[in-house]
């Protein structure tokens, strides 16, 4: 049985152990940008044959950072499609059978091994230097003493026998051509002893199953694609092409473990990281544009993206670039959104934002100098709270020069006809001709009267932001 598909099919298959991590998010990004990229399907698949690992509500976690992210799959859980179910506990029967078609052809067989008598046998390999792996002692059992143990209950795998002496090549689009040895490859467990089967049965037979053409999947499951070939053969089935993706490392060229909670998707988000900054930066670990760019939208990254621009080399996750991008991403979104965005950050602090004019001016200012969502509400405060002053900058504000700077400016502001931008200019300009008091004397007492503080934006940003009715207020507080 071949396949006689081409359009392209990629799958993201993650395990619903916890949250969706970055390592995942990129494997996921990478399939969704080749299958859009080549007018493909993109496919959602649960992994959930390892039940002593399970999480409840990843499942639901996943597809719905995956719908916030916008990476929208064509076939899957909550949509279906015609290779359902796609959750793998709901497919056991599927493996079952294969797995018997391998017993009695002779590429699979039972193993009635306790874990401690593996562990006993890894004890004594490694000792000697020898290379880990099942002795096939239970390979040689007839037909009646593995019956005799079926009936007395003893528990049982099914191990795929891979063989003796091989060399397995194959073409990695990533990598090129890939050379292992058989002898560094042991006889997988294909079905465990509670009938669940081990990741390596249920995403050969669900690959093909579900005509996947391309397996984009992490660096880690390299050394098992042989295993996963051996596997096609004995079944008489065309392999998939394989992409092996570069690990992500730490800055220090460590693995970044996908156990670490601070590196979930969602924790990123929460931190205040927009999900177009996390997009485009995750899709930079590894891959790059023709033209090195470095912003780009999903729909910018869907036109350019090709495998054969996707590194070898381990990609660093480094967060000081991660913070930049941030920034550019804040700078440049709609402010609509942007103030939707920031709205519960700033009611956490107490800051009443019915006000929409002066909270939108506010947030527009704000977000030049914020890194993090959370960083507006927290820059945005001096426009909604005084904070207290020192002592020294108390002393500045009842001085004789800065009490008449910032009359003047009061009785001009006052009378002010519009409050705008381009309006406050000519009134600062005309406070220091008629006071005759400028530089850091004129500056240093406003910015402690409307802020609490002598340095920040520029006057006019400050006077704009800030809204006729308050700035009046707190000029009126700084003259009593």
């Amino acid at each position: 049985m071949t396949h006689s598909v081409t359009a392209v099919r990629v799958r993201f298959a993650p395990s619903p152990t916890g949250y969706l991590h970055i390592g995942g998010l990129r494997t996921a990004l990478y399939n969704y940008l080749f299958a859009r990229a080549q007018g493909g399907r993109f496919i959602l698949r649960i992994e959930d044959t390892d039940q002593s690992r399970l999480e409840p509500g990843a499942i639901e976690n996943l597809i719905n950072t995956l719908k916030i992210m916008g990476l929208d799959y064509d076939e899957g859980p909550g949509i279906g499609g015609a290779f359902a179910p796609y959750i793998q506990s709901q497919r056991l029967s599927i493996y079952q059978g294969y797995a018997q078609r391998l017993l009695e052809h002779g590429d699979a067989y039972r193993c009635f091994c306790s874990a401690q008598t593996l562990e006993d046998m890894r004890v004594g390999q490694k000792e000697r230097g020898e290379f880990a792996k099942y002795d096939r002692r239970c390979l040689h059992l007839n037909q009646s003493e593995i019956a005799g143990k079926l009936a007395a209950g003893q528990p049982s795998v099914i191990r795929l026998r891979m063989p003796d002496q091989h060399r397995f090549g194959f073409d990695d689009i990533i990598r090129g051509t890939v050379e292992m040895d058989s002898a560094q490859s042991d006889d997988q467990v294909l079905i465990k002893s509670d009938g669940f089967p081990t990741y390596h049965l249920a995403a050969v037979v669900d690959d093909h199953e579900m005509e996947i053409t391309h397996v984009i999947r992490g660096e880690e499951w390299l050394s098992s694609t042989p295993k996963h070939i051996w596997l096609y053969q004995c079944l008489g089935w065309t392999t998939p092409r394989w992409v092996h993706l570069p690990l992500i490392l730490n800055p220090d060229r460590s693995k970044l473990s996908k156990r670490m909670n601070d590196v979930s998707v969602e924790s990123y988000l929460q931190r205040g990281y927009l999900k177009e900054a996390l997009i485009n930066f995750v899709a930079l670990l590894g891959w790059h544009g023709a033209d090195d760019r470095e912003l780009y939208t999903l729909h910018e990254l869907i036109e350019a993206f090709s495998l054969d621009r996707v590194n070898k080399s381990g990609a660093v996750f480094d967060l000081t670039k991660l913070d930049w991008m941030n920034g550019q991403y804040i700078r440049s979104t709609d402010l609509t959104e942007l103030c939707s965005l920031c709205q519960s950050s700033f009611t956490e602090r107490g800051m009443d934002v019915s006000d929409q004019d002066k909270y939108r001016r506010v947030v527009d200012l704000a977000r030049k100098y914020a890194t993090l969502l959370p960083e507006i509400a927290a820059y945005a405060e001096i426009y909604y709270h005084t904070k207290s002053i020192t002592d020294a900058e108390m002393e500045l504000l009842r001085t004789e020069s800065a009490q008449v700077v910032i009359a003047t400016l009061y009785h001009l502001l006052q009378s002010l006809p519009r409050w705008e931008i381009p309006g406050f200019a000519p009134v600062i300009d005309q406070v220091i001709s008629t006071t005759g008091i400028k530089g850091k004397i004129f500056y240093f007492p406003i910015r402690i009267a409307l802020i609490s503080q002598s340095s920040g934006p520029d006057l006019p940003l400050i006077l704009n932001a800030m809204g006729r009715e308050e700035t009046l207020q707190r000029l009126r507080n700084a003259l009593t």
